[in-house]
C-alpha cells in the first residue's frame, strides 16, 4: 500500500513542528533569507503551507496543503487556509502577487504541474519563490544518505538548483535569482547565519523568478 505524503504529515504534525524549535537558529536563518528576497507587499499564497512556520512571520495571507492536521495549526497562526494540492490550486487566474513554495516541491507528485499552476495564479510580473535543500550541496548529500531513515524524507525527491531553474524557465518565468544560507549542520548553528547570492556553499537555497508579462 502506497503511503501518501499527507498521511505522514498528518500522523507526525507535532514532531514536524518541533524540528523548528530544536533547530531554531537554522529555522531563523532560512526565515531571514526569505524575508530579504520576498515581496514586502502584495497578496501572497504559500503552496504547502504546513503548520504555518513561514507564512505567519512573513505575512503570507493564504495557504494550501493536503494535510488536515497541518492546516489546523496554520489556521491557528492566523493564515487563511484551504485543503488542496499544488497540482490543482483552488484560486482563479492572476489573483496573487507572489507564491511561496517552501521545500514543497520535494513532496509533490508532479513538480512541473505545481509550477504551472503557481504561474497561473500569479499576476503578470509577479514572483515565485522556491526554497529547497540543494541536492548537490553538502546538506543535500547528507539528507540523501539518511533519507531512508526519515519519516518525512523517505519518499521525497531532492532537486538541484539547475533543475528548479529549468522548471521555471520552462514555465515562463524570467529574471531568475538564487540565494543561499545554512553553511553548517542545522543542529550546530548557534546564531542566525548570513545569506548571499548564488549556490554551492549553503545547504538551503532560494530560487526566485518573475512571471513573464503577456
Amino acid at each position: 500500500m502506497k503511503i501518501s505524503f499527507e498521511s505522514v504529515f498528518d500522523s507526525y504534525t507535532v514532531e514536524y513542528d518541533e524540528w523548528f524549535e530544536r533547530n531554531k537558529s537554522a529555522y531563523l536563518s532560512e526565515l531571514e533569507l526569505l524575508r530579504a528576497v520576498m515581496p514586502k507587499y502584495g497578496r501572497g499564497l504559500e503552496v504547502g503551507i504546513g503548520t504555518g512556520k513561514f507564512a505567519a512571520p512573513l505575512a503570507v495571507g493564504f495557504g494550501i496543503d493536503p494535510s488536515k492536521n497541518m492546516l489546523e495549526m496554520a489556521r491557528n497562526s492566523g493564515s487563511k487556509v484551504a485543503i488542496a494540492r499544488g497540482e490543482q490550486i483552488p484560486f482563479r487566474d492572476g489573483v496573487f502577487d507572489y507564491v511561496l513554495l517552501m521545500v514543497t516541491i520535494c513532496f509533490v507528485d508532479d513538480p512541473n504541474r505545481v509550477i504551472e499552476e503557481s504561474r497561473r495564479v500569479i499576476t503578470d510580473g509577479g514572483m515565485i519563490v522556491i526554497g529547497i535543500i540543494d541536492r548537490d550541496s553538502w546538506l543535500g548529500r547528507l539528507y540523501l544518505a539518511k533519507k531512508d531513515k526519515s519519516k518525512f524524507y523517505r519518499k521525497a525527491r531532492f532537486f538541484s538548483v539547475g533543475e528548479v531553474i529549468e522548471l521555471l524557465n520552462g514555465n515562463g518565468f524570467k529574471d531568475i535569482s538564487v540565494y543561499q544560507t545554512i553553511f553548517e549542520s542545522p543542529g550546530a548553528i548557534g546564531s542566525i547565519q548570513h545569506h548571499k547570492e548564488g549556490s554551492g556553499e549553503g545547504g538551503f537555497v532560494v530560487i526566485c523568478g518573475r512571471k513573464n508579462e503577456v
